[in-house]
């Protein structure tokens, strides 16, 4: 029986690929940044946290879907490596920020590798997200000066997220389909 030899992929679909990883790795994240609120009583951030754990879990299914729309092979990878040890709650948003600040650079790329290969309709495709880590990171920016400003009173931290809306939570009308619907 002869093995079918894949076809290589372009650059913009391998970062797809490596991108589908990367959004499951920071659903994972999330979690346990959720799970350390959690722990530490303090629900409004846990929620907060469970919440952006879905979104990123939504992105890496919306990424599934536009690679089974566009005839591509995908592989649903394991995640890396997940922090769970933190000693200060501006640990954990710091990291949060950090984290959508990567992705952000890596949305970039996968524009930029779409834009050189004139995939037009992938490039298409990225515009959505990068619209998207200029609010998720401006939500963690404006997360860090409130937790900053609180100054270690995080009933204060948890009043503020309780009040105000922090991000769309998910619900942009403009995001692109998820593989099973998004959650």
């Amino acid at each position: 029986m002869a093995l079918l030899k894949k076809q290589p992929r372009s650059k913009f679909y391998e970062l797809l690929q490596a991108q589908i990883h990367n959004e499951f790795n920071a659903s994972q994240q999330y979690i346990a940044l959720a799970v350390w609120f959690d722990a530490e009583d303090l629900p409004q951030l846990a929620k907060h946290f469970y919440k952006q754990s879905v979104e990123e879990r939504n992105h890496a299914m919306a990424l599934v879907q536009y690679m089974l729309d566009t005839d591509h092979h995908v592989e649903i990878p394991g995640t890396g490596d997940v922090r769970n040890d933190f000693s200060d709650v501006t640990e954990l948003i710091e990291l949060a920020l950090q984290q959508e600040k990567d992705v952000a650079t890596d949305i970039q790329q996968l524009a930029k590798a779409a834009r050189a290969e004139e995939d037009y309709i992938g490039e298409q495709f990225t515009q959505w997200f990068l619209k998207e880590q200029v609010e998720e990171i401006s939500q963690m920016s404006t997360l860090l000066n409130i937790v900053k400003r609180a100054n270690g009173n995080l009933f204060e931290v948890e009043n503020h997220l309780h009040r105000e809306s922090v991000g769309d939570g998910g619900a942009d009308s403009g995001m692109p389909p998820v593989a099973g619907g998004a959650l």
